[in-house]
């Protein structure tokens, strides 16, 4: 058994290790690569892990639940009340009008009134996994697509809650179960079912109320990190045991916990303990969706399960299209946000397995959904490939046209890409400085948002020669790149390279691993956007520990410099582990004997000239 989990754990490492690096580079990101992986290990193609797709699931359920308690740990009650139109409104409008569609379509099919509403309301879901991924990697999380999109999942998430309550009312007959597959309360009766459901969300709240946060408190005293990595874990696979035992999903547990704890003193300490787990843990959730695909029934009844997966995903994509329309979405925003959302989520497996337990639909039925909602999820990555590569450029040229005649008339020497929190911060400075900027954004609600407040900002893909050469890009010095997405800095570098070569860049990443990739591909000007807020604290720091202002501006600048100084160095060996280690060491070492050399040479007792406060304590005594 030991030799068998372990043989399995090298198959699925190795298979994300080679698909997902091979997905990335061809541009589609790694949730695809893990799906692919999971197909080619699954048992329908290779088989070398799986039993029907059937254990590769108990893998999978367990990164959702790990992703929904991190999930849930974000959703503090101030922030739900203030997206609550959102979340009720969209998420609600969403929830009911796909289930109601899905729901006469089964009538229309000729199944039962309560398979026809158990089957719609597991359609009417879609992936939390899949989307909130995509939308991360591509940088998309704070657009207008990326909150409605985060207003409905959540709403669906909400809502299995009660659809768990409500399945056990629609038994047709008798459900039978094998040997050790009972849940506690499922030999119940429905009413009593239902009752039992609620029961056991109302212990989860108790619990993490009365229960968990006392416990962490005392483990907290222990100043033991690994313990409180233990303990974190403990709580999500307790919980999750615990609905499991009354046959309820752990993953909306685990959410429900989240939720609960999301107040409390420790909540960046568990989402810290918790984030690697979470994402190889996700990532096996992708494979294991990818290996669950019932090649055999596809194979046995293709035309069937295509047409089913293909008006399945239609439905949904009309359906949010409108939902998007009524909240006055723009065009771009809203077909993003109805593609990434068009597919059945991952709880529909729950909810699917939990009808089938209860004989709400039949064995073949259940399978074909399962294999419909696989498929559903493969499709999702591609339909937002298309969407960035065809439908949104066609969209996006469109909008160039109509905006080209502002274009033409206003070119300046820095053009802005991005135009977020940090790409505005720059704006206002310049602009307050006297120095204009051609402003470029491709979220056309924050376009919109931000020419209300009085910037002159331009919709469009910054990655797209036409319209930097309407921006005036030949002309132009500089380009900041304050863009989000580390894919989309590097694609435009490229571009600008070969079509601007007078064109300076200066590009903001996010941390040092994003600097290395940069550097690689021959960007020079880098700037990592914590650098200077974490050294500006900590010039602040030796302000108020008693050092002259000169000093401690000085000592932060040379800071900076010396650790740029070294950054070309280790990017040029962070592939070869050990030698980055050991030069780093040295870099730190060297950096720090730098910077004490500089404060012996200029004692802090002479640095007077920037010191305000030590001025004016000498003219008070004058």
């Amino acid at each position: 058994m030991e030799t068998d989990f372990l043989l399995q754990s090298i198959i699925y490492l190795g298979a994300a290790v080679v698909c997902v690096p091979l997905a990335k580079r061809l541009g589609l990101g790694s949730v695809l690569g893990y799906l692919v992986a999971g197909m080619v290990i699954g048992p329908f193609i290779l088989g070398l892990v799986g039993e029907e797709g059937k254990d590769i699931m108990h893998f999978a359920e367990f990164g959702v639940v790990m992703m929904l308690f991190l999930i849930g740990l974000e959703l503090e009650p101030r922030r739900l009340w203030k997206i609550r139109k959102l979340i009720f409104g969209l998420g609600g409008s969403q929830m009911i009008i796909t289930s109601m569609a899905f729901f006469i379509a089964g009538l229309v099919l000729k199944l039962p009134w309560q398979s026809a509403l158990a089957g719609s309301f597991a359609l009417a879901m879609s992936s939390t996994a899949i989307v909130m991924q995509n939308l991360k990697e591509k940088g998309l999380n704070n657009t207008a697509a990326g909150e409605n999109s985060f207003a409905v999942l959540l709403f669906q998430d909400l809502s299995v809650i009660p659809i768990l309550s409500l399945i056990p009312l629609l038994i047709l007959s008798p459900a039978t179960f094998s040997a050790g597959e009972k849940g506690t309360f499922e030999s119940l009766p429905g009413l009593l079912q239902t009752a039992a459901v609620l029961g056991a969300v109302g212990l989860v709240i108790l619990i993490g109320r009365y229960a968990i946060v006392p416990l962490l408190r005392v483990i907290a005293r222990t100043r033991l990190r690994e313990l409180f990595t233990a303990s974190a874990l403990l709580i999500v696979v307790g919980i999750a045991y615990l609905m499991h035992l009354v046959g309820l999903s752990p993953a909306l547990g685990t959410f429900l916990a989240g939720v609960i704890l999301a107040n409390s003193e420790f909540k960046h300490e568990l989402e810290s303990d918790l984030d690697p787990f979470k994402g190889l843990l996700l990532g096996l959730f992708f494979m294991g969706v990818g290996a669950s695909i019932n090649f055999n029934l596809i194979i046995n009844q293709p035309g069937t399960i295509i047409a089913l997966t293909l008006a399945i995903v239609l439905v949904k994509a009309i359906v949010l299209l409108f939902v998007g329309k009524l909240f006055k979405s723009s065009k771009d925003q809203n077909i993003l946000f109805a593609l990434g959302l068009s597919q059945v989520g991952e709880f529909a497996f729950v909810l699917f397995a939990f009808i089938g337990q209860m004989r709400i639909l039949s064995a073949d039925q259940t399978g074909m959904m399962m294999a419909v909602t696989a498929i559903s999820m493969t499709l999702t990555p591609l339909l937002l490939i298309i969407n960035e590569r065809v439908i949104q450029p066609r969209f996006g040229t469109k909008e160039a046209i109509n905006r080209e005649a502002d274009r033409i008339d206003l070119h300046n020497k820095v053009i802005i890409a991005g135009f977020s929190h940090f790409g505005s911060t720059i704006g206002r400075f310049l602009r307050a400085s006297g120095v204009e900027a051609t402003i470029l954004d491709n979220d056309s609600d924050r376009v919109d948002l931000l020419r209300k407040m009085g910037f002159r900002v331009y919709y469009g893909d910054a990655t797209r020669v036409d319209l930097l050469e309407s921006a005036g890009a030949a002309e132009a010095k500089i380009m900041i790149v304050a863009i989000d997405s580390l894919e989309t800095a590097a694609s435009l570098s490229e571009i600008s390279k070969k079509h601007f070569p007078n064109l300076e860049l200066m590009i903001r990443t996010k941390d040092r691993e994003s600097a290395y990739e940069l550097m690689e591909i021959g960007v020079q000007n880098i700037y990592r956007e914590h650098v200077d807020t974490s050294v500006r604290l900590g010039v602040n720091v030796l302000k108020k520990l008693g050092f002259r202002s000169y000093t401690a501006t000085r000592a932060g600048q040379n800071f900076i410099r010396y650790d740029e100084e070294g950054l070309p160095k280790l990017a040029a060996m962070r592939h070869d582990l050990k030698n980055y280690i050991s030069t780093v060491r040295e870099e730190i070492a060297e950096q720090e004997a730098l910077l004490m050399n500089d404060l012996n040479l200029n004692p802090t007792e002479g640095d007077h000239a920037w010191d305000s406060d030590h001025m004016r304590d000498v003219m008070m005594k004058l």
